[in-house]
């Protein structure tokens, strides 16, 4: 059996070519001044939040676009913040650390017209716990530990409606109840 060759395409317009390339590098990052960037006084007692979800997200996202540990992303945000020539303070990695444990995300949708068809299918994730740097050290004493992940996916706009992660012995069916629980009441679901 011959192979065959693969056609080659030269490059005739190289000015465009290059400024392809170099437009891959092109990072856009801005800050919209309208964003709350801090809390707003809630009127309980004790100390209010300094920033806003918005802000920590913000730096949460950074954190995991660029893989920078926390003390980078203080000052990566901060330099943009500058550069955009607004008067905010970047929350400190303290902050970032403590309060990334505790925050809401709200995944946004498409609100579905016609009656939602969910889709739920689960994932197996690899969780490096507690054992996993003893097997490494001492041998393969300790099993690893996974963890589920399931997913309720939008049929028609395939976008994610319900999450759930759970232990790896729990199965669709038994998590279903609390992924409906997460499509909004006013909803119809098919």
């Amino acid at each position: 059996m011959n192979k065959s060759t693969p056609k080659i395409y030269r490059t005739t317009n190289w000015s465009s070519y290059n400024r392809a390339l170099i437009n891959r590098g092109n990072i856009a990052i801005w800050f919209d001044p309208a964003t709350q960037w801090y809390a707003p006084s809630k009127g309980k007692q004790g100390r209010n939040q300094t920033y806003s979800d918005a802000a920590i997200q913000c730096c949460l996202m950074i954190k995991s676009l660029f893989r920078l540990s926390l003390r980078m992303v203080t000052g990566f945000v901060q330099s943009l913040i500058q550069l955009c020539g607004l008067n905010w303070i970047a929350p400190d990695y303290s902050t970032l650390c403590r309060r990334q444990k505790h925050i809401d995300i709200a995944i946004s949708y498409q609100k579905s017209s016609d009656g939602l068809h969910l889709l739920v299918d689960s994932t197996g994730m690899k969780f490096l716990g507690e054992g996993e740097w003893k097997r490494k050290k001492h041998g393969a004493e300790y099993r690893r530990q996974w963890r589920k992940l399931h997913i309720g996916i939008d049929a028609k706009t395939l976008q994610i409606r319900a999450i759930q992660l759970t232990t790896n012995n729990v199965s669709d069916s038994q998590v279903l109840g609390d992924l409906l629980n997460q499509i909004p009441q006013d909803e119809q679901i098919d």
